[in-house]
């Protein structure tokens, strides 16, 4: 009588009701060097003659193998796509967003903007000075129709602090596209990601285009972007720190496995941080304090203008392979 098994995930008819033996056999498979699973039991090897198969079973047969797979071909062969930096569907021309923070006064902020090319800046939401209607303010300096204003949660550190944040900056503007970050303490200002997470999806679910600040942990980025977020922001070094990149392998990951654009953020120091990030593959760089704490602010701002545009380049076309050795530039053959 004909009977169905399932052997190694795969669907397989038996003519009839063999042994495990047999099915070996029939396989041609040496019993020594295998081992096989019935039903999620181990199968002694002693008793593959008197164990028949039975209509429904699951069988699973392995052996050892070497680890690991082959290397795939050389990415050096593949040129890669330069596509273009679109968030929430517009597409922006420079990948240097720089913050609005820490100026000495709006003026250099603006003058800054202007040396960076960026097209983007981040805003935080704050209360109106009630007191001295004299101080200036920041639109007056930087028009948000000519620059997309990017609201921030900054000093939040809650979920609903952040909701609240964000829809009041909604009312004032206009804008859906938003900077999440939720704060664990006040000492690291590292993200607090479970409420970033929960924030994330309260934001999405209400209309909002979320780009979120996180750890540099690749499988809570993709719980971000499965919860709706439509760009991840993962950190470099501690915010404010300037340390520069310090998570290049676990950003690496992130950028392999992400579906929407990769901003790192908080810790870049100077322009080679910002190339590093680009040459990782990152769709963007964010950074803010590295400018407004230069001694030149202006002259830094078009430092990091370049570095982004050179980093991408350098990504683009893919660097050399690391060798442990020497390799000589011309050939040894020939020499007078």
């Amino acid at each position: 009588m004909a009977v169905e098994i399932t052997l190694n995930g795969e669907t397989r008819r038996l003519d009839s009701a063999l042994s495990v033996r047999s099915l070996l056999e029939s396989l041609g498979l040496d019993p020594a060097k295998i081992a096989v699973e019935r039903n999620l039991e181990i199968v002694p090897r002693s008793t593959y003659g008197d164990v028949a198969l039975a209509q429904g079973d699951r069988l699973e047969i392995v052996h050892f193998i070497g680890g690991g797979n082959a290397p795939p071909t050389s990415e050096l062969s593949v040129p890669r796509a330069d596509k273009p930096f679109v968030l929430a569907g517009k597409t922006y021309t420079s990948r240097l967003i720089i913050g609005t923070g820490k100026y000495k006064t709006y003026a250099d902020n603006a003058a800054a903007l202007e040396a960076s090319g960026a097209e983007i800046v981040t805003v935080a939401v704050r209360r109106v000075n009630l007191t001295d209607r004299s101080q200036p303010m920041l639109v007056d300096f930087i028009d948000p129709k000519k620059v997309t204003y990017l609201p921030n949660t900054a000093g939040c550190f809650t979920g609903e602090e952040a909701v609240r944040t964000l829809r009041l900056a909604r009312e004032a503007g206009g804008w859906s596209l938003v900077k999440l970050e939720v704060l664990g303490e006040k000492k690291l200002l590292y993200p607090d990601m479970i409420e970033t997470l929960r924030a994330t999806e309260m934001l999405s679910k209400d209309g909002f285009q979320v780009m979120v600040y996180c750890s540099d942990d690749p499988l809570m980025a993709k719980r971000l972007e499965d919860v709706g977020a439509v760009a991840i922001m993962p950190l470099a070094a501690p915010i404010g720190s300037g340390m520069g990149m310090q998570a290049t392998v676990n950003i690496r990951m992130i950028i392999e496995d992400a579906k929407v654009p990769i901003v790192v953020d908080a810790g870049i120091g100077t322009a080679s941080d910002a190339a590093v990030a680009m040459e990782l593959g990152c769709d963007a760089v964010l950074t803010n304090t590295a400018i407004a704490h230069a001694k030149d602010p202006v002259k830094m701002a078009g430092a990091m203008k370049l570095a982004v545009e050179a980093g991408r380049m350098a990504w683009l076309a893919g660097r050399m392979p690391k060798k442990a050795y020497a390799d000589p530039s011309s050939p040894l053959t020939g020499l007078i």
